[in-house]
């Protein structure tokens, strides 16, 4: 824990060098400004969040009338959500396989790859025929196409987030760090609003037959802009040699998993709150609605885009906060707040439909506030030299601990004992943030930081 200090010290001296926005090499490159690593963070981020959402909320609308026809509808969404987890699967070995990418053909041919597998299955799925067409093959394409989804994710780390952090000035490094997570509202918001747009301009019939594969098709287009937008960085000697400066390069695995598997394993447990709730306002609302309730979708859909926006506030909001009270404790606020939210879903949910919509705003206002440090303030337990690689395995890991199967364990739950184990369930997850973050705090007391 302690190397995090000396680190911190000793890149302090070029930080208000950074701070301007500004690097000057030998007179001969261009400067790079943190506002420019700031929009192609966010732009990569929405397209990544945008292809996820896409097949997440395809998993409640689509996939069970589409793949799961011979099923129950509880059934079929239940099948549709182990689908939807395998991505989270993936993801962790995604980075294992691309470093070799990396290592001999260098980020950027990286980073091309594995956009160019995520657009490529996303899209794909859009080609996809049903169960009624080709049978269980069907299926297997489908999770395929998924697992391929996760890999491409976990592959496209391209060291933007980590290098705007270490670039931010000294006193405003909670709104620096909230900056890559806006990528999530933003994304689910273009998600959400191109099915609400599709779903209410067509007949359900041909909403199910062919008009849900729209999406699909954006996703890709959308992956193409992210693409040009982060390689304009990335694949530029100013970008290399921030690298370098930095000291953001990938750290031998063996030598990561050995030193740092503790700031790993506590990296992945901290941000359990916010993935915990963040697939419950985002997936888990539609399809309590389709099951459980007789609210419409389309309104379902509509004010989850005003929750986005919610959301984008209140991450604002937490960079704020976190400049003044540290990103640490903002992410313990974050985490009793959501414990206290977590007491009120039965009440909201099963109450009227006022109730519904409360929780589906107020989850993602607190999903907001939580999750725009959730990063900043696990990633800051690395030093610089495990930095890079640090942050991306623990963020796959943490992507699959608290947010790969929350549909699932939430729809279980509910269908078996009713809404008051899922407030119990993400109670769960805030205990864990609290729990490790005070682990974390009291190892930095004990190395003497």
């Amino acid at each position: 824990m302690t190397s995090t200090t000396q680190d911190t010290h000793s890149t302090s001296k070029d930080q208000g060098q950074m701070g301007t926005g500004r690097l000057h090499d030998s007179g001969e490159h261009h400067p790079v400004a943190p506002s420019e690593i700031a929009i192609g963070v966010v732009i990569g981020r929405l397209s990544e969040f945008f292809d996820f959402f896409v097949f997440g909320i395809a998993s409640v609308l689509v996939f069970p009338a589409v793949f799961f026809p011979h099923l129950a509808p509880l059934q079929a969404t239940l099948q549709s959500f182990v689908i939807f987890a395998l991505a989270f699967v993936a993801r962790p070995i995604g980075p294992l396989i691309f470093r070799f990418i990396h290592d001999f053909y260098g980020r950027g041919t990286k980073l091309t790859s594995a956009l160019f597998m995520l657009g490529t299955a996303t899209a794909g799925i859009a080609f996809l025929p049903g169960y009624n067409a080709i049978g269980e093959s069907a299926i297997v394409l489908l999770a395929l196409f998924r697992f391929a989804q996760g890999l491409a994710l976990g592959g496209a780390a391209d060291g933007l987030p980590s290098l705007l952090a270490l670039n931010a000035p000294q006193k405003r490094r909670g709104w620096y760090a909230m900056i890559p997570q806006l990528g999530a509202p933003l994304g689910f918001a273009l998600a959400a609003s191109l099915f609400a747009f599709v779903y209410t301009s067509i007949s359900p019939a041909d909403f199910t037959d062919w008009g849900w594969r729209y999406p699909f098709y954006v996703a890709f287009a959308i992956n193409v802009v992210a693409l040009f937008a982060r390689l304009r960085l990335v694949a530029t000697p100013e970008f290399t040699e921030l690298l370098k400066k930095r000291e953001l390069l990938p750290a031998p695995l063996g030598e990561l998993f050995r030193t740092q598997s503790a700031n790993m394993f506590l990296g992945a447990i901290a941000p359990l709150a916010s993935y915990a709730l963040f697939h419950l306002v985002t997936v888990f609302p539609l399809c309590w609605a389709l099951l459980f309730s007789d609210l419409p979708i389309k309104n379902i859909l509509i004010v989850q885009i005003i929750g986005s926006g919610a959301a984008v506030l209140t991450m604002m909001a937490s960079g704020i906060v976190a400049d003044h009270l540290g990103r640490r404790l903002t992410l313990a606020i974050g985490a009793v707040l959501i414990a206290i939210y977590s007491g009120s879903i039965p009440v909201l949910l099963t109450g009227s439909t006022g109730g519904a919509y409360a929780f589906i705003i107020i989850g993602f206002a607190l999903l907001g506030f939580a999750h725009a440090q959730a990063s900043g303030a696990v990633n800051s337990a690395f030093g610089t030299r495990y930095r890079y690689s640090g942050a991306v395995y623990t963020s796959n890991l943490a992507w699959l601990f608290g947010a790969g199967f929350a549909p699932l364990i939430a729809l279980s739950l509910t269908a078996k004992f009713g809404v008051a184990l899922v407030g119990l369930y993400l109670a769960s997850g805030a205990v864990a943030t609290l729990v490790a973050l005070g682990i974390n705090r009291s190892l930095e007391m004990r190395d003497g930081d």
